[in-house]
């Protein structure tokens, strides 16, 4: 497949504008090398990892790739300090920062030579992550998979919008999963995509056999934004999805929320497999996931069906 070039493939010297997102449980450094290896950007998921075995991921990413590849950091995490200390004593070049204010780690880790990507859901955040001295940001809408927006704007609302007001490129994310998609992604102004759903579905992914079958099985209604009074989460409907629902429409309190959530939840749902009493975070484009591949292959049915879906259009035109 040819290389391609603009400013996201430039920014992170990667052949494909094709960006693996960093979830909980699924993205360790194997999703995250066979990702970068077969041409895009794979992404470590830090979020569901302490610091020492966040050491012990990148140091094994890169011996498994010499390609590129980033960190995703939630900004909310307990031990945030501690995690980008280890980003930067392991020389990783790529972050992606979620979950709070860019403005309070972008420029220490821009003094150490990082390129800093902020996750935002409106264009006023993507503004202040410019502000803050991103390099790019990735515009999320509403049918993504695991922590969402309180706005719902979609990702076809959003992406135009967030185009129109930062200067900086822009990613799109939230219910993408073909090429097709992807091209019309970047008909509405991003230079690249962030996919999540479609690689929680590959064979690398750290993710539970049994939460990936249950990917491919999702049909249209499947998975629903909860938890609102928390952070609003997509998930997968089973028992504890009804569990929530019931809870919310009763009007529980923020305190019975997190009470009924607990620890661990989603770790026993999405890494150990239990499929009732687990939390099941995937996006609204799981209906349109039907296997489970490896990444690599992935990354390639991406791109071709990008390129034909682009061919398509100029004969037509």
């Amino acid at each position: 497949m040819p290389a391609f070039s603009n400013r996201i493939t430039q920014l992170f010297n990667i052949d494909y504008p094709i960006i693996q997102a960093g979830m909980v449980w699924a993205s360790g450094w194997r999703l995250a090398s066979a990702v970068s290896n077969a041409g895009g950007l794979g992404l470590i998921g830090s979020g569901s990892m302490n610091p020492d075995v966040l050491r012990e991921h990148i140091r094994k990413c890169k011996t498994a790739t010499s390609k590129p590849f980033g960190v995703n950091l939630p900004l909310l995490y307990s031990q945030i300090d501690k995690q980008v200390q280890i980003i930067i004593e392991e020389g990783v070049k790529i972050i992606f920062s979620s979950a709070g204010n860019p403005a309070t780690w972008t420029s220490v880790l821009k003094e150490k030579g990082i390129s800093v990507v902020h996750v935002v859901s409106s264009s006023k955040f993507a503004k202040k992550a410019e502000d803050a001295g991103c390099d790019a940001v990735v515009a999320e809408g509403f049918e993504a998979g695991g922590h969402n927006g309180r706005e719902e704007t979609t990702t076809f609302v959003l992406v135009p919008a967030v185009c129109e007001a930062v200067k900086i490129p822009v990613i799109a994310a939230g219910g993408i999963a073909t090429g097709k998609q992807m091209l019309a992604s970047m008909v509405l102004g991003a230079e690249g995509v962030q996919m999540g759903s479609r690689f929680v579905a590959s064979e690398e992914a750290s993710s539970h056999i049994n939460f990936k079958q249950k990917v491919v099985e999702a049909k249209e209604g499947d998975t629903q934004l909860m938890m609102k009074k928390l952070t609003p989460v997509r998930l997968l409907k089973n028992d504890f999805f009804n569990e929530v629902q019931n809870a919310e429409q009763r009007g529980a309190s923020v305190d019975e929320m997190k009470e009924l959530l607990g620890r661990g939840r989603a770790k026993r749902g999405m890494f150990e497999g239990s499929l009732e009493d687990g939390e099941l975070e995937i996006g609204q484009t799981s209906i349109l996931i039907k296997d489970i591949l490896p990444a690599a292959q992935i990354v390639k049915n991406v791109w071709q069906e990008f390129n034909e879906a682009l061919s398509n259009q100029l004969l037509q035109a």
